[in-house]
């Protein structure tokens, strides 16, 4: 089941050819998110000592940016990989908040901060096929 998951989120069509109901995957994997996002948020309340409905702002955010860093920087294939990967961006991902903040800016500016860094990490891979010369425009590709 959980390889289905997994393909159904790569390739919808060739795991509906497959006969397996992709409606029945997407329901399943959003229950399991939502799932561990209440299980982590009644863990951080509980460790706290209170909840609020602000505290996971951010998080979506820090998550997609320590994803999109991880594989930007780590070119892995497997499960293992890219749960490594994703750690490691996270480890980047903090370590850039906080020279941001070394070096004077205000807390509120870190939401520019993290535009630049995502918008960089998504582009890394378009500036090194560019400067090898691999890289196409997409009427081209055709």
């Amino acid at each position: 089941m959980g390889l289905a998951l997994r393909a159904t989120g790569n390739n919808e069509q060739m795991v509906r050819g497959l006969g397996s109901d992709t409606n029945k995957n997407i329901l399943l994997g959003c229950a399991i998110s939502n799932g561990l996002v209440a299980l982590a948020g009644s863990v951080v309340a509980q460790a706290q000592g209170f909840a609020d409905a602000g505290m996971g702002i951010g998080m979506i955010v820090m998550g997609l940016a320590s994803v999109i860093i991880g594989e930007t920087i780590f070119r892995t294939r497997g499960v293992a990989g890219l749960l490594l990967a994703a750690i490691f961006g996270a480890f980047v991902y903090r370590l850039i908040i906080t020279i941001a903040l070394r070096l004077g800016m205000a807390p509120g500016d870190l939401k520019l901060v993290t535009a630049v860094l995502v918008i960089l990490a998504m582009a890394i891979p378009y500036i090194k096929k560019k400067l090898r010369g691999e890289w196409l425009p997409p009427a081209e590709r055709w």
